[in-house]
């Protein structure tokens, strides 16, 4: 994991910085083990700096989003890509920065502010057994595409969403020049792909790319090298209501999404689904180790 460094003022400027008069801030999450850490941190990070936090964490992504809209939830950790496609019904690739740029600016339309995008970014991702993908030479989507041209009888592990959605399974292959028979995929639900390729029932799996169980089981995660995949940045989104009312708060949040990468979110989210150490303590954990508590 990151630490906080000293050198960093601003960061370490924020992290110190406390609320003269307890605000309420109300937190979001989804629910799922990534967000629920996160929520759970931001939550701990923002009652150390003074705040009166109420956690609402579990919620469905579209429900949460609504909620945020409403003036219910003040902050969560969205996703660059989930906004450009599901809330803005944007479907034109663009590069990590423009997607960025494009959900800060349609957003805030709708009062809602991105703030510092952190550098884990929770998208789509192919993977293989390290040991496997070393022995085939495959590193990249483009050695996956020509192994299966090649003839070397590749099966695949796809959730049923990516392997019938409009920009998924069939336009990846279209991207990649590659064509896989439908009897080399297997369709199942998104946890029971990792155990499928970690026990060798496919060769590749579709994984989330911050997923803790791909270091604990020894993927590899495949480069999307003609960046197919949308990016899907973490990063914190205030309603501008109440950034203007705790307008410090953007400098502290801030502070902890300089923390997060894919590695961080990775080793977070494997404690708390492969070791099942409780949420609660490892968003601790996190937070002290930074300085941040």
């Amino acid at each position: 994991m990151k630490r906080l460094m000293t050198t960093l003022s601003g960061l370490a400027m924020a992290g110190a910085m406390t609320t003269a008069v307890a605000a309420e801030i109300t937190v979001g999450g989804k629910n799922f083990t990534e967000q629920q850490i996160l929520s759970n941190m931001t939550t701990q990070y923002l009652e150390g700096l003074g705040y009166d936090v109420e956690n609402r964490a579990g919620m469905g992504s579209a429900v949460l989003r609504q909620a945020q809209e409403n003036g219910q939830i003040d902050l969560y950790w969205e996703y660059t890509g989930t906004s450009l496609i599901n809330y803005n019904d944007v479907t034109e690739r663009l590069s990590p920065e423009d997607t960025y740029a494009r959900v800060k600016e349609l957003d805030a339309e709708k009062g809602l502010v991105w703030l510092e995008p952190s550098d884990a970014n929770n998208t789509y991702a192919l993977a293989m057994r390290e040991e496997d993908a070393e022995q085939r030479g495959i590193a990249t989507l483009s050695d996956l595409a020509e192994a299966v041209n090649d003839g070397e009888g590749l099966t695949f592990a796809l959730n049923a969403e990516f392997y019938a959605r409009e920009d998924g399974w069939r336009p990846l292959q279209e991207a990649y020049d590659f064509s896989v028979g439908r009897s080399d995929v297997k369709r199942m639900d998104s946890g029971l792909v990792y155990p499928a390729l970690r026990d060798g029932d496919v060769e590749v799996g579709l994984v989330f790319a911050t997923d803790g169980r791909i270091p604990a089981f020894d993927f590899r995660v495949l480069e999307d090298d003609q960046g197919y995949f949308p990016a899907y940045a973490l990063t914190p989104v205030v309603r501008q209501e109440t950034l203007e009312e705790n307008p410090e708060l953007a400098e502290q949040m801030n502070a902890l999404s300089a923390l997060l990468d894919d590695d961080t979110m990775a080793e977070l989210n494997a404690q708390v689904d492969v070791e099942r150490e409780n949420i609660e303590d490892v968003a601790q954990s996190f937070l002290e180790e930074n300085e941040l508590l």
